[in-house]
């Protein structure tokens, strides 16, 4: 995959990417992997900058969310996190909106994301538009949905911005995903440093026999045995 790394422009190499390929790996697995999304150098200088650029820190424990410590950006995106949104927000809002006929809900998402849910009165660690997670030894993200709602798209771009087996042992990236009357199905995502993922952050439409049913999607990051993992979650503000 070419991702932002290279030379083009960010909504160049957005537009470069396999779109019905990345949909139909939602569609069917409720996450799409973006290998190479950042090099190796990038990635790590990214959570030196975000770090740097937090506005508030504060613990996943007080969020009730496990172990480990948020940092949140209120206001204006670092770059290049606005250039991400900007250009990955329209191919997420068609997927989100097509999930949305699939369910037979009415809302739909505009074609741009929206500024004005970011402002003051939204700011908190439940609205915050990127969060860096910054997990140490025994530290662990709890399943979790994302936004919901006029929070955002029910998709999540995550990107590792550490090496696992050389910064940090264990803290694996894990989803869940339960369908009607089974058992929840584990999915784990085999990220490595600087690669992202795009994740279905609470409901999706599964294609059944009799068609279309509601799965739900949860998120987690499962314990650090040693060291520090570094990770980001960007999200789209929108109102359907």
């Amino acid at each position: 995959m070419t991702g932002p790394r290279a030379t083009a422009p960010v909504d160049a190499a957005v537009d470069r990417l396999d779109w019905a390929a990345l949909a139909a790996q939602l569609d069917s697995e409720g996450h799409a992997l973006l290998p190479g999304w950042l090099g190796a150098d990038a990635a790590r200088a990214l959570a030196q900058r975000l770090a740097a650029a937090a506005t508030a820190r504060v613990p996943l424990a007080a969020l009730g969310l496990g172990r480990g410590e948020a940092l949140g950006m209120d206001g204006p995106l670092p770059a290049p996190l606005g250039a991400w949104r900007a250009a990955l927000y329209q191919p997420l809002a068609g997927i989100a909106n097509r999930w949305n006929e699939a369910l037979g809900l009415d809302g739909r998402y505009p074609a741009a994301p929206d500024d004005r849910l970011l402002g003051p009165r939204r700011a908190g660690p439940a609205r915050w538009p990127c969060c860096l997670s910054r997990l140490g030894a025994g530290d662990e993200v709890l399943l979790h949905p994302g936004p919901a709602g006029d929070a955002g798209l029910p998709l999540r771009l995550v990107v590792l911005l550490s090496q696992p087996g050389q910064d940090f042992e264990g803290g694996d990236f894990v989803m869940t995903e339960q369908r009607p009357r089974m058992q929840s199905r584990p999915l784990v995502l085999p990220l490595r440093l600087g690669d992202a993922a795009i994740i279905a952050t609470d409901q999706r439409p599964f294609q059944g026999s009799r068609g279309h049913y509601r799965v739900r999607m949860r998120h987690a990051i499962g314990r650090v045995r040693r060291g520090e993992r570094i990770g980001l979650a960007l999200d789209f503000p929108a109102a359907p």
